[in-house]
């Protein structure tokens, strides 16, 4: 039987995971594919540590020995980053190796290039444990919905904004204290920037716009907004109207251009994704045939992700003797069908809106609000007053139907001007995620 060798970069919790489910799951693997998938060579810093995990393997302390050794068939770079990654995937391109990635960050910033580099030595980039961990959403995307004309995408694709967001609606707690449990839990790093503004879940929606679309990968185009600023009382008052607050990636085809954001939405908790909590992560696709389908499952984790880095291994294996031509594109259309799309500012994006507003609790306030919101075009599903504070002072929540942003962000600027009003408008966006299926 035909054996095909390994290279991991990097041995921490998924390479480790890795090794350990081509170790444990040998023997399924092999009635699988036909062939023993053995981890030939292994860089990493705690050579102790490997050989506890893979005995039989190689080590170096150098990633470029692996990249360059004429025995390994395929790298699976499990460093992460983008610099140091970036310049090991492409030399193990240019040495004719083929390469498995989880390494979002990578291919949201460099996969055009990588990709185009792989095409020219025809080898295979696969990269599905990039996107949500041990969910398959980039097999369906690249094949299950290649009969669809794909709608939109929007998932909760970070687990630890998920996680704080749950904590601060089941718990009552405030956005620092839900943070400092994540972090205590170790769902959240020590500086957790890269999860809680949205950076993480912008590299996972830039990928699968890619994908879904037909388009380069454009990270650079993706709107970023984080949950750090959200408080406790607008997730009570969200919940009280029938909603639920979750840290969408949202990428959508409209007659204008593609939108492509992340940022704290507002969900009809009657929807599936509404009701994804903890760490656990979920992808709806819209498409004209299938209709909607939800993705849901484990979006971290050692064996999860390893689950879909050994998956791309295997894939890979099975298509090792095939030319370019009859494999899987990369980004899921033929790369001279992959073509430049305008990406809407968010300006120009539609969508409905939650507002806060804190202004003097007297008579007519209510009716000047909303008449500077009909000014601008912007109707009204909801005006409620939520409170009375001890400086006379009203808290409302307005739900508005779908409008351009760049009306209610001139609303907005009317709403903070007005003299009864005493704190800036808290504005978050709503998505109904309704089918759009024909």
């Amino acid at each position: 039987m035909q054996t095909i060798n390994i290279g991991i970069l990097g041995l921490g919790t998924v390479g480790g995971g890795t090794a350990q489910v081509l170790r444990d799951n040998a023997a399924e693997i092999a009635r699988r594919l036909g062939r023993n998938v053995n981890v030939f060579m292994v860089s990493t810093r705690n050579v102790g540590k490997a050989f506890k995990v893979c005995p039989d393997a190689l080590f170096t302390t150098d990633p470029f020995e692996v990249v360059s050794h004429p025995e390994v068939d395929i790298v699976v770079e499990l460093f992460g980053g983008s610099d140091t990654a970036k310049d090991l995937v492409l030399q193990a391109i240019e040495n004719g190796k083929h390469v498995v990635t989880a390494n979002k960050k990578l291919l949201a910033e460099y996969g055009n290039e990588i990709f185009a580099a792989a095409a020219q030595k025809n080898v295979m980039v696969h990269f599905e444990a990039a996107v949500a961990g041990g969910i398959p959403i980039i097999k369906a995307l690249r094949e299950g919905m290649s009969a669809n004309r794909i709608q939109s995408v929007a998932g909760i694709i970070n687990g630890t904004s998920n996680f704080i967001l749950t904590q601060m609606r089941e718990k009552g707690q405030s956005f620092a204290d839900a943070l400092k449990l994540a972090q205590e839990l170790g769902y959240a790093e020590a500086d957790p920037t890269f999860d809680i503004e949205g950076h993480d879940a912008g590299h996972k929606i830039t990928i699968m716009s890619a994908l879904a679309f037909g388009t380069p990968v454009n990270f650079g185009a993706c709107y970023l907004e984080g949950i750090s600023r959200l408080e406790s009382r607008d997730i009570k008052y969200a919940e009280e109207l029938g909603y639920r607050i979750k840290l969408l990636g949202i990428t959508r085809r409209s007659a204008q251009g593609i939108e492509l954001r992340v940022h704290p939405t507002l969900i009809p908790e009657c929807r599936l994704l509404a009701n994804v909590e903890g760490v656990m992560n979920a992808v709806r696709v819209d498409a004209d045939m299938v209709g909607e389908t939800l993705y849901y499952g484990a979006g971290a984790g050692a064996l999860p992700t390893a689950s879909a880095v050994v998956a791309d291994i295997i894939d890979i294996s099975r298509m090792i003797g095939a030319d370019t031509a009859n494999r899987v594109p990369y980004l899921a259309f033929r790369a001279d069908n992959v073509r430049e799309q305008p990406i809407l500012s968010m300006d120009d994006i539609t969508s409905s809106y939650y507002l806060r507003v804190r202004a003097a609790d007297r008579a007519g306030v209510l009716g000047s609000i909303a008449n500077l919101l009909a000014e601008q075009g912007i109707s009204i599903e909801a005006l409620i007053q939520k409170a009375v504070l001890d400086d006379n002072q009203a808290e409302i929540v307005i739900l508005t139907h779908s409008t351009v942003e760049r009306n209610i962000q001139a609303a907005i600027t009317a709403i903070n001007a007005h003299e009864s009003v005493s704190a800036p408008v808290v504005m978050i966006r709503m998505e109904s995620l309704q089918s759009l299926a024909a």
